[in-house]
């Protein structure tokens, strides 16, 4: 038996579904509007969903990009519309839903579209980050919209960042729904015929570009002449400086060339620190929810800590950090001083570490440095407002008024 989630402002097409899928056998949970599909899906997860797109409160897509966004969309959703268009089907599908109802629904397709969905449901985004669940920064956000200018053409694109800024997240978001993806690596061992065959009109994704060998280059080299014939978009990353991988590691300069048509930089962790927060949060409630961890939740001055810290590996160190924090914290609740032990293991953060932003105009570096010496302050003295405003030598109701306008949470703990 199945939990299937049902989200309609229709009273009678709910219960028209209802009464079809608990005859199946289905055990089915109705909701109304967004806000009751949100308090369900937060209080455990269903099977499938069957989502309108439009409703009073919050339509259907703004809701699966929510889901998408804070790593809940770990079901299979089918959309349904009576106003649908192909545009939102194309919408709805890139950002996860697994297929399209139109009303009215006629009651074999709905059988056949619940029976897909739950059958193949497994092959649905899994509890992990996406690119839309790395937070809501204004460097994402840009990012965002020029993968999306790009993502209907077939010329390569090059990635370039630092090591664990986990390129797959972004390389997918040029990713069409339901066409093949190939992670390249190994399989570039294969004849290029093979490898365009199995990647038609989808991505060949290089993870790294200075770990191949001269015969992986060669047969890149192959597919790249041929990727259009067989509408095959390659997209590949590299963390090497261009100098140093066609110079000292010897990667082909003319590959190099070709592969770097459309090239796009990365940024770096501390490039977008106050998205550390959100994207630690939802990395620990995807561990709770899968059960590979106790129930756990980030103090306030623990969120601070690990946005304040410098993480070498970028993505890579946070999400480690926060699974050794999810399995080896005493409490339910994760504390500064877990994450000062934790991190530690990664890089000791000093105050030495914190970078002057010299770069900057006078103002901006002011509001930086200001920004590191509080979420210091806060995670040293474990959120207490009181020893906040002593230390710092501000009254605090200025110290609120401060934070505040620094964009740093407190949860107001005064002792």
């Amino acid at each position: 038996m199945s939990k299937i989630l049902v989200v309609d402002d229709e009273i009678g097409i709910r219960e028209l579904l209802s009464e079809i899928l608990a005859d199946e056998g289905h055990s089915v949970e109705l909701a109304e509007n967004a806000a009751r599909a949100r308090a369900l899906r937060s209080a455990g997860r269903p099977d499938l969903v069957l989502l309108d797109i439009w409703m009073p409160d919050t339509d259907g897509i703004t809701l699966l990009k929510e889901w998408a966004a804070n790593g809940q969309l770990t079901m299979p959703v089918v959309m349904m519309s009576g106003h649908g268009t192909i545009e939102t089907a194309v919408e709805a599908t890139r950002i996860g839903a697994i297929d399209f109802l139109e009303k009215p629904i006629a009651l074999q397709k709905l059988l056949a579209t619940v029976k897909r969905a739950l059958r193949d449901g497994g092959g649905q985004p899994q509890a992990g980050l996406t690119l839309l669940s790395l937070g809501r920064s204004a460097v994402l956000s840009d990012l965002r919209k020029r993968l999306s200018q790009i993502a209907s053409l077939s010329v390569p694109v090059l990635l370039r960042g630092e090591p664990g800024v986990m390129p797959e997240l972004f390389a997918r978001y040029l990713h069409q729904p339901n066409t093949p993806w190939l992670a390249a690596g190994a399989a570039l061992v294969e004849a290029p015929q093979d490898l365009l065959a199995q990647a038609t009109s989808g991505v060949i994704f290089v993870e790294e570009l200075a770990l191949l060998t001269r015969a992986q280059q060669r047969n890149l080299a192959a597919v790249l002449s041929k990727q259009e014939k067989y509408s095959t978009r390659v997209v590949s990353f590299t963390s090497e400086e261009p100098a140093r991988l066609t110079g000292e590691l010897g990667f082909d300069a003319a590959l190099l060339a070709r592969l770097s048509e459309l090239t796009l930089q990365l940024p770096a962790l501390r490039e977008h620190a106050e998205d550390i927060p959100d994207i630690a949060s939802i990395l620990l409630a995807q561990l709770v929810e899968a059960r590979n961890c106790p129930s756990r939740h980030f103090s306030t001055a623990a969120l601070n800590a690990l946005r304040q810290f410098q993480w070498p590996q970028n993505l890579l160190d946070l999400q480690a950090a926060v699974k050794n924090l999810a399995l080896t914290a005493l409490e339910e609740e994760i504390s500064a001083a877990d994450v000062e032990r934790v991190a530690a293991q990664f890089h000791p953060a000093t105050e030495s570490q914190v970078a002057l932003p010299l770069e900057l105009p006078l103002r901006e570096a002011r509001e930086a440095f200001e920004r590191a010496y509080f979420e210091q302050l806060l995670a040293r003295e474990a959120g207490s407002i009181a020893r906040v405003a002593e230390k710092s030598g501000l009254e605090r109701t200025h110290l609120y008024r401060k934070l505040k306008a620094l964009g740093i949470s407190t949860g107001k703990k005064e002792e």
